[in-house]
C-alpha cells in the first residue's frame, strides 16, 4: 500500500471537506472563500488556495475598480490609432510608417516604503517585462514619485534609496531614464508612491498576446530560479493597509538583477525575431499563478503544469509557495514542439535558463463552459484541477459603498483668496524665490542626474523639459513624447476636475514639445477602498479622466489601480497619474522649454489667467494651506491650445514652449531663464500677484522670433486661443514689471534658490 503524500492534493481536499484553511490569513473573505468551494464543488487544496488568494487579490483582480474602469471602454473615443487597448500587458498604439509603440505605467508602492531601494528597482523591472512581454523592445522608462515632507527623517531614508533603485536597475539594463515627477506631501508619509512607467517599439505584425493556443505546444519557464523573495506580494503588501507590523513584511518584497534582465530582453527579442513564440507572460505578481491562469484564460482554456520541473533557487519550497513566489526575470512562453529546440538553444545562448513545464492542453465543451481547465501536479499527485477563467477573469467583483467624504463641503469653501498675500514689491520678489525652491517646485537633479537619460542614443529630450522624447529608431525621424503627472492637491478639492487637470497638464507637457498626444495610461493612487469617502473619490476621478479622454480623443489603453495607500484609517490625498505619449513627425522640429540666448526673442503667454489659487503651489507653500476650488478645467480650451504648441512646433515659430502648472507663470518663466542661462523682462499688467501665482489652467508661455510674431498671434487667432506680449528674452535678471512697480532677480540668484534645495536636504551625490 503506497504511503498518503504528505502534501495536499485534490484526492485529499475531495475526501476531507471540512478541514479548516487560512484563508482569511491569505486575504480572503469568508464569501469569497465559499465562491471557491461552489466553483471547485469541493474545498480548495492549498495550493488551489494560494492561486485563488493572490488571483483575486485587490491588487490582481481590481475587484473594487473594475465596475469604475469600464468606462474607460465604454467612453473610449473613435480611434483608428489604437492597436491592443485594456486587457493585455500593456497597450500598443500605431504612431505610422508600420511603426507601433507600447507603454504603461504601473505602482511599486508598498514594497519601495517597506525595501525602498529593492521595491523601486523590481518596480522597474516589473514594467519593463510587461512592454517586453508584448512582442517590444524597451527603449525608455520614467518614474512619478511621491514622499512624505523632505526634511522628514523617514523621507531621508525612502527617497535616496527609491532613486538609487531605479537608477542601478534602470542604468544596468541601458534603458534612459527620460522624464517624470516628484512631489512631497505629509500625506505621504509612511505611504510613498512609486509609479514607474515604461515605453517600447515594435512592428504591427511583431505584436504578441498572453495566450495558450494550440493544444500540444509547451510551457517553457525561463529566466530567473523561482526562490522564496516576494511571495504572497500581491495579497501581503499591495492590497492592504500598512500598519507598525509592515517594516517586518520584508520578505514580501522582491529582490530584482538587471544584469539577468539585459540578458533576457535580448533573449526574448531573438525568440521574437526567429517567431519561435505562439504567447508570452511575464511572472509578476502572482508570480506562477498568475502566468498559468492568464494565459490559459487568454488560450484555449486548457492547460496542465508539471510543478516538479520549475527551476529552483531553494528545494524546500512548497508547491504554494512556488505558486506564489515574485521572484524577478522570469517570462512564461507557449512554444510549438517543432520549434522547441530552437528555443532552448536562444536562450542557451544568453545564458538563460529555462524549463519546459508543461503543455497547452484541449478542453471539451463542459470543460470549456466552466472556464477551461488548469491541472498541476506535484510529484506525480493532482494538486490543482481548476477553471483558469475563474481566477484570471471571474474574480470577485465589488460595488463598494460611495460616500462623499462629510469635510468635502467645508474643504471647498476654505477659499485662498482670503489669504494674505505679499504688500511690497520685496515681500513679492521673496514669496517668488520661495515657491521655487519648494521641494516639489525645485530642480530635481539631485534625482534625475542618478539616471542615464542618453543611453541608445536616440533621447530627443529629457528632464527638466516639459516631456521626455525619443526617436523610435535609428532609420526615422519620427518620434514619441512622453509626460506624466498628477496633483493630489487638486484631487483632495476635487477629484473629478483634479483628474481632469492632472490629464490636461500631461496632454499640454506633451503638446509643448510639439507632437501630437494619442493615448493615455494611468496609476490610480488611492487609499482603502473599504473607505466609503475614498471610493467616491475614485469614482469621481476615473469618471473625470474617462470624460476628458473622450472629449480631447486619446483613448486610455492600460494602466494600474493602487489602493490602500493609506496608514490606519488616514489615506493619502487621492493621486491619480496620468501618462499621456504621443507623437511627432520629425523630431528635429521638437521644442525646448529654455529660452534661447542666441538672438532676439519675444515671450507671449497664451490662454486666459483668472484668479485661481485653490490647491496652489502658493497656498501651500507660503500659507501650508489646502482649500477652495481647484482651477476650473476647459477641455476646448485644452485642445485649442495644444493645436496652437503642436501647428507652431511644426512651422517652426517656436524659439521656446513651457506650459503653466504648479506655481503658475512665476515658476514657468524663471524655469524658462534658467535652462537657457538669460533672463527676460516682461509686463504682469495691474495685478501682479494673480499674473505670477494663479495656476489657471490651459495656459503656456512661449518664446518666438520677432519676424514670427504676427504668424503666432494669427495662428492664436485662428484656434481661439488668448495670447498676450509679456515681454523680451534678454539679460542677466528675470525682471517683472507692473503698474506700480518692478521686481528683478538676477538668473543667478534664481539658481541658488532653485537648485540647492534637495542637495541640501540630502547631501551632495
Amino acid at each position: 500500500m503506497s504511503e498518503e503524500p504528505r502534501f495536499d492534493t485534490v484526492a485529499k481536499a475531495a475526501a476531507t471537506p471540512d478541514l479548516p484553511q487560512p484563508y482569511t490569513e491569505l486575504g480572503m473573505k469568508d464569501e469569497e472563500y465559499a465562491r471557491v468551494r461552489e466553483i471547485l464543488g469541493r474545498r480548495p487544496t492549498s495550493a488551489e488556495l494560494a492561486i485563488y488568494s493572490v488571483m483575486w487579490s485587490e491588487h490582481c483582480s481590481y475587484k473594487s475598480s473594475k465596475v469604475h474602469l469600464r468606462q474607460f471602454g465604454e467612453k473610449a473615443p473613435d480611434t483608428d490609432v489604437l492597436l491592443v487597448g485594456i486587457g493585455e500587458n500593456a497597450g500598443v498604439v500605431d504612431v505610422g510608417d508600420g511603426y507601433a509603440v507600447t507603454f504603461k505605467i504601473e505602482s511599486h508602492n508598498h514594497p519601495s516604503y517597506v525595501e525602498p531601494h529593492q521595491g523601486a528597482a523590481t518596480g522597474v523591472g516589473g514594467i519593463v517585462r510587461d512592454i517586453l512581454s508584448m512582442g517590444a523592445r524597451p527603449v525608455a522608462v520614467m518614474d512619478s514619485l511621491r514622499f512624505g515632507p523632505a526634511d522628514a527623517p523617514d523621507t531621508q531614508r525612502v527617497l535616496p534609496g527609491v532613486v538609487s533603485g531605479i537608477s542601478s536597475y534602470g542604468n544596468c539594463l541601458g534603458l534612459p531614464n527620460i522624464g517624470g515627477e516628484v512631489g512631497f506631501d505629509a500625506g505621504y508619509a509612511s505611504n510613498p508612491l512609486v509609479n514607474a512607467l515604461c515605453v517600447g517599439v515594435l512592428k504591427h505584425e511583431n505584436i504578441k498576446l498572453a495566450q495558450a493556443s494550440g493544444p500540444g505546444n509547451h510551457v517553457v519557464l525561463f529566466g530567473a530560479a523561482t526562490g522564496p523573495d516576494g511571495i504572497g506580494g500581491a495579497s501581503v503588501l499591495a492590497s492592504a493597509s500598512f500598519d507598525e507590523e509592515s517594516q517586518a513584511k520584508r520578505p514580501s518584497v522582491q529582490v530584482g538583477d538587471p544584469f539577468l534582465e539585459k540578458l533576457l530582453i535580448e533573449c526574448c527579442m531573438e525568440l521574437y525575431a526567429k517567431d519561435l513564440v505562439v504567447g508570452i507572460q511575464d511572472l509578476g505578481a502572482a508570480g506562477v499563478s498568475c502566468a498559468t491562469t492568464e494565459l490559459a484564460a487568454g488560450g484555449t482554456g486548457g492547460m496542465r503544469i508539471e510543478l516538479d520541473r520549475v527551476p529552483l533557487r531553494d528545494p524546500r519550497l512548497t508547491p504554494e509557495e512556488i505558486l506564489m513566489s515574485e521572484s524577478q526575470e522570469r517570462m512564461m512562453a507557449i512554444v510549438e514542439p517543432d520549434k522547441l529546440d530552437e528555443f532552448l538553444a536562444v536562450c542557451a545562448k544568453w545564458d538563460i535558463l529555462a524549463s519546459v513545464i508543461g503543455e497547452v492542453t484541449d478542453v471539451t465543451p463542459e470543460e470549456e463552459a466552466r472556464g477551461g481547465r488548469l491541472v498541476m501536479t506535484w510529484r506525480g499527485e493532482t494538486i490543482v484541477d481548476l477553471p483558469p477563467r475563474t481566477a484570471a477573469d471571474q474574480g470577485p467583483v465589488y460595488h463598494r459603498t460611495i460616500e462623499r467624504p462629510a469635510d468635502q463641503d467645508a474643504l471647498l469653501a476654505d477659499d485662498p483668496a482670503a489669504l494674505p498675500r505679499p504688500s511690497s514689491d520685496e515681500e513679492l520678489r521673496d514669496q517668488v524665490l520661495r515657491v521655487l525652491a519648494a521641494p516639489g517646485i525645485c530642480d530635481s537633479s539631485w534625482i534625475t542626474d542618478q539616471y542615464d537619460r542618453y543611453v541608445m542614443g536616440n533621447t530627443v529630450l529629457a528632464m527638466p523639459h516639459d516631456s521626455g522624447m525619443i526617436r523610435i529608431a535609428e532609420d526615422t525621424d519620427r518620434g514619441v513624447a512622453l509626460a506624466t503627472d498628477g496633483n493630489g492637491r487638486y484631487t483632495r478639492l476635487d477629484p473629478y476636475v483634479g483628474t481632469q487637470l492632472a490629464y490636461a497638464e500631461a496632454y499640454r507637457n506633451v503638446a509643448a514639445t510639439g507632437a501630437r498626444p494619442l493615448a493615455v495610461t494611468n496609476c490610480l493612487n488611492f487609499g482603502s477602498p473599504e473607505d466609503p469617502g475614498v471610493m467616491w473619490q475614485f469614482a469621481e476621478a476615473t469618471r473625470g479622466l474617462a470624460d476628458a479622454c473622450q472629449a480631447l480623443g486619446t483613448p486610455v489603453t492600460g494602466g494600474n489601480v493602487s489602493f490602500y495607500n493609506q496608514t490606519g484609517s488616514t489615506a493619502i490625498n487621492p493621486t491619480p497619474v496620468i501618462g499621456v505619449l504621443g507623437v511627432i513627425d520629425d523630431v528635429h522640429k521638437r521644442v525646448t522649454s529654455a529660452f534661447s540666448a542666441e538672438g532676439e526673442s519675444v515671450v507671449f503667454l497664451l490662454g486666459e489667467t483668472r484668479l485661481e489659487l485653490g490647491g496652489s503651489a502658493w497656498a501651500d507653500v507660503i500659507h501650508g494651506h489646502l482649500g477652495g476650488r481647484p482651477p476650473q478645467i476647459d477641455l476646448d480650451a485644452e485642445a485649442a491650445l495644444g493645436r496652437v504648441l503642436i501647428d507652431g512646433a511644426a512651422a517652426e515659430l517656436l524659439v521656446s514652449a513651457h506650459d503653466l502648472s504648479d506655481g503658475g507663470l512665476a515658476v514657468a518663466l524663471a524655469e524658462s531663464c534658467l535652462r537657457g542661462g538669460v533672463g527676460c523682462e516682461v509686463d504682469l499688467g495691474d495685478d501682479a500677484f494673480t499674473a505670477l501665482f494663479s495656476e489657471s489652467a490651459a495656459r503656456a508661455v512661449v518664446s518666438v522670433r520677432p519676424e514670427h510674431e504676427t504668424a503666432l498671434v494669427d495662428l492664436c487667432a485662428k484656434h481661439g486661443v488668448p495670447v498676450r506680449r509679456l515681454g523680451t528674452v534678454g539679460g542677466s535678471a528675470l525682471t517683472m514689471v507692473h503698474r506700480t512697480g518692478r521686481i528683478s532677480i538676477e538668473v543667478a540668484e534664481l539658481r541658488d534658490a532653485y537648485e540647492s534645495t534637495l542637495p541640501a536636504l540630502f547631501g551632495n551625490k
